[in-house]
């Protein structure tokens, strides 16, 4: 089959240190935080970029919230499950 060439290639993003990791990276690590937090006492995207900014990502906060939603992953008052 024929394929554009943007599929062979993902998009980038910088470290504080300078490095170039892809955007999966972080989608992967993104999902790795919300598969992990508390269920009763999720984490906000303001949240999450505070996370991923500790492991050195410079993401903002609306890209956060952009890459959940490509991931399927709803809000966090919807994550939220009472016991």
């Amino acid at each position: 089959g024929v394929y554009e060439l943007k599929y062979f290639f993902s998009e980038g993003l910088q470290t504080e240190d300078g490095e170039d990791v892809s955007n999966r990276e972080v989608k992967n690590y993104l999902q790795e935080i919300i598969d992990n937090e508390d269920k009763q006492k999720p984490y906000s995207d303001q949240a999450l970029t505070n996370l991923l900014k500790e492991k050195g990502y410079k993401v903002a906060r609306r890209t956060v919230s952009k890459y959940r939603e490509q991931l399927q992953i709803p809000v966090a008052r919807l994550r939220k499950q009472i016991m």
